[in-house]
């Protein structure tokens, strides 16, 4: 019964089928559930597979793309199923836990192995889909989403105090623990094994995203024709389904050059694209134009656009139960619609995700690289590099040595003074990132691999990925990203670093830019257009609060966050009044308006989750 209910609660993650089994080994009992989506394998794919040779079990949420090139180290075993799951249960018959190396997809999983009397539940590398565990009351469950762990287990949700500063700090809480006391996160590129005897467990990395590698490619050319090599057929393997695939695009250049190689394979892809009122924001000229110098590849697309407004602001308490932490980055409004547009028609996309982590596509990457490099740097250079980077100057002030504590200073929310003011004289601001969860680092990595290790851990899975699928799946849409294939980040990890960040040219992802351009894969405008944040005007938004749908203006204009007891309401009020449209743009980092967002979300989310709502 409690496996149903579970299944229920996260049923938009799978509305076509659901399924729940339970096994005994000795004294202990295993329930697996399964809620499907079906997109390959439509007839023999449904979950719990179970092999008869060893009554071992497996449950997999997601897509292990190479599960065809990986089916011959397997195909002595009988098959029950035509599709990629069944041969990851039989790779793990064949070599243990060792079978996670051989994967190549986006998955979070768990097998039953009687045999060893063990229970191993597992995520992809970069974590591209959750899951979630804790232990209570003698009961050990897991599952993807946050919900059906609190109702398998028993527990009340309970807020978790120590989080607090470090939402306030980065907009999400990264790390194993969540907003939700006593709920863990599986980090990435880990599994968990659990003894089915002793009721114990231990985490274990599997794979770590290391930059202490020999350098393979000194040639741009060599290094191109590679990258092109992988990004091709990162994106051709996640065109596999039984099911219609589309793709999200953007004026940017990831998205635009993964609808172009797919639209390679499938000439009448459909392309969704989310478009503002407030031109400086919006991207749909950009993208129509692109479309249309494309008619070669683009003849026969069907492009779809959804225009989010002021008004979309009011979704933001669906948006947040959706996400089930609280996540404050504009960024959930405009994808939470493109994901319900792209649902209407299909159930699989593409999209240019992962990109910017990987290849360094945020202005931070050249702040970086011009601050590593200041020192010897000429008085002329130094002038042209001020004048480039007019932050500069500030930030070879704040730099701190330690990329973990450094990879957050230009985008830090709230100060440890400001937090103290908001959450109370006691709070306690932590500038380490949690040790267990940190990356591989020797400490002889270039700083802007250093940096590149840090998104990865962090921002990538627990505020990038959390967003997009969460997003997508409270649609019952799955998306796919050939950037975050693991090949094409292990090339990333044995290029120069000014293959990936010119700071004299001003290009971020230079390789790819540069590689889009030569393979004709992207026009010269297109691949060296400068990249445009991908935000929204909450400046304007937040400006005027008497303007705002009533769930935000309880937060703004209401008492809500006083009957919390949490944030200092004088505090916030201030912040709010605040609030100015001036001088604020898709490229502000921080602002009045990021700070009021922060606040909102914060206390909507407890209004939601810590009384009982969802």
């Amino acid at each position: 019964m409690r496996l149903n209910k579970m299944g229920i609660i996260q049923r938009h993650r799978g509305p076509d089928d659901q399924n729940e089994k339970v096994y005994q080994c000795n004294k202990r009992l295993a329930g697996l559930g399964f809620v499907r989506l079906s997109i390959l394998d439509l007839k023999t794919g449904m979950q719990p597979i179970k092999c008869p040779a060893d009554q071992s079990v497996i449950v997999c949420n997601g897509q292990i793309y190479n599960y065809i090139e990986l089916k011959p180290l397997v195909r002595s075993e009988s098959f029950t199923s035509k599709g990629d799951i069944e041969v990851a249960l039989h790779l793990y018959r064949k070599k243990g836990i060792d079978f996670l190396k051989l994967l190549n997809g986006m998955y979070a999983g768990a097998i039953f192995d009687p045999q060893k009397k063990r229970l191993v539940i597992f995520r992809d590398r970069f974590g591209i889909k959750p899951l979630y565990y804790t232990e209570h009351k003698g009961n050990f469950v897991f599952a993807s989403e946050i919900k059906p762990v609190l109702k398998g287990s028993g527990m009340v949700s309970e807020l978790n105090v120590n989080g607090l500063a470090s939402f306030f700090s980065y907009r999400y809480l990264p790390g194993t623990d969540t907003m939700f006391k006593g709920v863990k996160r599986l980090p990435p590129g880990s599994y968990l094994d659990y003894d089915l005897d002793r009721g114990t467990y231990q985490v274990v990395r599997y794979w770590d995203y290391r930059f202490d590698k020999e350098i393979k490619f000194v040639d741009l050319k060599d290094a191109e024709e590679e990258f092109t090599h992988l990004f091709t057929d990162a994106v051709n393997i996640r065109l596999r389904s039984d099911v219609e695939v589309g793709a999200f695009i953007s004026g940017g250049i990831d998205s635009s050059a993964v609808s172009v190689q797919a639209a390679k394979r499938n000439p009448d892809i459909r392309l969704f694209t989310v478009s503002f009122s407030q031109p400086e924001y919006d991207e749909l000229p950009l993208v129509a134009d692109f479309i249309k110098k494309r008619q070669d590849c683009f003849g026969q697309i069907k492009h779809h656009t959804y225009k989010c407004n002021k008004k979309s602001i009011e979704l933001l308490p669906e948006i947040i139960g959706a996400l089930e932490e609280p996540v404050s980055l504009g960024t959930i409004l405009p994808t939470y619609q493109v994901c319900k547009l792209a649902s209407k028609y299909l159930k699989v996309v593409l999209t240019g995700e992962g990109a910017d982590e990987i290849f360094c596509g945020y202005r931070k990457f050249l702040l970086e690289m011009a601050a590593v490099e200041y020192p010897s740097f000429s008085a002329d250079r130094r002038r042209l590099m001020h004048k480039r980077y007019p932050e500069l100057a500030g930030y070879l002030q704040i730099r701190e040595s330690d990329p973990a504590r450094r990879y957050i200073q230009t985008e830090l929310l709230f100060s440890a003074g400001e937090i103290k003011k908001l959450l109370g004289s006691n709070s306690y601001v932590d500038k380490r990132l949690p040790l267990n969860t940190l990356p591989f680092l020797t400490g002889r990595e270039h700083p802007i691999n250093a940096a590149v290790a840090m998104e990865s851990r962090f921002r990538l899975p627990d505020y990038v990925i959390q967003r997009l699928d969460k997003l997508s799946m409270h649609h019952s849409l799955e998306t796919r990203t050939p950037f975050l294939d693991y090949r094409l980040a292990e090339f990333a990890a044995t290029i120069p670093v000014d293959f990936k960040v010119n700071i004299d040219s001003g290009h971020d992802k230079f390789i790819c830019r540069d590689a889009f351009y030569r393979k004709g894969i992207l026009d010269q405008k297109a691949a060296f257009r400068v990249k445009q944040p991908f935000t929204i005007p909450l400046a304007d938004w937040l400006a005027k609060p008497d303007d705002l749908p009533e769930c935000l203006q309880k937060v703004l204009l209401g008492n809500m966050i006083e009957k919390q007891g949490i944030i200092n309401p004088d505090f916030a009020k201030s912040l709010i009044t605040n609030v100015s449209a001036k001088g604020v743009g898709p490229s502000t980092l921080v602002s009045a308006a990021d700070q009021v967002f922060a606040i909102c979300v914060f206390t909507l989310w407890y209004d939601i989750f810590m009384n009982g709502y969802f």
